[in-house]
Formats: structure tokens, C-alpha cells, sequence
């Protein structure tokens, strides 16, 4: 019975986990990407990197022997990443006038 479980936690994570988790990490990476001089690499190379990470995360899910350490990455990739969507929307939120304390 274990076993099946952990088959369905390593589908779950190669699958739509890994998918999610390539997303927000995306979507985290226009913040700490230097804009070019056009001012929208930071948005476009995150954009072409979208694949490669989700087959990271997808052989890394499918390979390692270790499935703690599956979860492990992948929940810190999308712990640090979504901090860093949820500070720059809360950044945007307050109005200009005001300071952070």
C-alpha cells in the first residue's frame, strides 16, 4: 500500500506539481532578471526558460530515488518565488504616498 502512495506522490509532483511550480517560477524570475536595454528581458527570458525548468523539475521528479527531497526542492523553489510575487504585488498595492514601516 505504501508503495502506491508513493507512485501517486511522484506522478502528482512530476505532473501538475511540476508544472505549477515552473510557472511561479516564472513568473518569480522577472524579479530578480536585470532588465536589458529595452527594458523587457527580464520579461522574455523567463518566458523561454518556462520549458526547460518544467523538465528539470518533471526528470528530477522521475529520477531521484529520494522523494523528500523531490518535494523538498520543489517546495523551496516555490516558497522563494512566490515570496517574491507576493512582495512586488504587495509592493504595488500601497499608494505612493505612503512608507513602509
Amino acid at each position: 500500500m505504501a508503495r502506491t502512495s508513493h507512485k501517486w506522490a511522484r506522478i502528482m509532483l512530476a505532473g501538475p506539481g511540476a508544472v505549477i511550480v515552473a510557472l511561479v517560477v516564472m513568473a518569480g524570475m522577472t524579479r530578480w532578471i536585470p532588465g536589458g536595454a529595452a527594458g523587457i528581458d527580464n520579461l522574455v527570458l523567463p518566458l523561454v526558460l518556462v520549458p526547460l525548468i518544467w523538465a528539470m523539475l518533471f526528470f528530477h521528479a522521475c529520477l531521484d530515488r529520494t522523494l523528500s527531497r523531490v518535494a523538498g526542492v520543489a517546495l523551496a523553489l516555490l516558497l522563494i518565488h512566490g515570496g517574491l510575487v507576493a512582495y512586488n504585488v504587495l509592493d504595488r498595492a500601497r499608494p505612493s504616498g505612503e512608507t513602509a514601516r
